[in-house]
């Protein structure tokens, strides 16, 4: 097989996945932008099944950013505690909507450095915010797209998200990205999965993939 340059693969790549994924999606449920700010900072080393259930006793009893902007830490965390690392996230959380309430008017901004200034927010948050909510160009580098790219030869043993993140937007469409990120985790918990072996016979990109049945 001739070798395609980087970007034709990330092309092809792309065009495969949304045959194989054509509905993916945020898999964190919201309706509102602060609650997927909420729910990505409640993410972090926690499934997003859980968080999404979690959220619901959250949001029933503080329903708008005023209400959690006002929420001790400690009523926070009782809820909340259930994702683990309870107390640093309820912390995040209280003084993220404060911030949101002070600076923003209670809005959650539409700009990649007001995001990236709010507590708890790094850059897969915010791209994910920027991406989902806000309609903008995105690539959130979270644990799967880092390692599906990597085997997929997209980038060359890189580890470090922000790199990860500077090596794809040299070669995915600005417009794909966002998609392209949501279609990695599903992939990636199907098919291309950590904990086992990828299953690279019902693979989608099986015959592109530099690392294809190779650990």
């Amino acid at each position: 097989m001739k070798k395609m340059t980087k970007e034709k693969l990330a092309l092809e790549i792309i065009e495969r996945l949304k045959k194989e994924y054509p509905d993916a999606g945020c898999t964190l449920d919201y309706n509102q932008a602060w609650k997927l700010l909420v729910s990505v900072r409640l993410a972090a080393q926690c499934t997003d099944a859980r968080v999404n259930v979690v959220v619901q006793d959250l949001y029933a009893k503080f329903p708008d950013v005023e209400a959690l902007a006002e929420a001790s830490v400690e009523e926070i965390e009782e809820i909340v505690k259930p994702c683990g690392l309870g107390h640093s996230k309820a912390r995040d959380i209280s003084a993220c909507m404060k911030k949101i309430r002070d600076e923003y008017d209670g809005k959650v901004p539409d700009d990649f450095d007001a995001l990236l200034s709010l507590p708890g927010v790094g850059r897969k948050s915010a791209n994910l915010i920027m991406g989902d909510v806000f309609g903008k160009p995105a690539i959130v580098t979270d644990t799967h797209c880092i390692r599906l790219v990597n085997r997929m030869g997209l980038v060359d043993g890189i580890r470090e998200p922000k790199k990860v993140e500077m090596e794809l937007w040299k070669i995915i469409p600005p417009k794909e990205g966002s998609d392209f990120c949501h279609r990695l985790v599903y992939h990636g918990r199907e098919i291309c999965t950590a904990r086992t072996k990828p299953y690279c016979d019902r693979c989608c990109l099986k015959d592109i993939c530099t690392k294809a049945g190779v650990e």
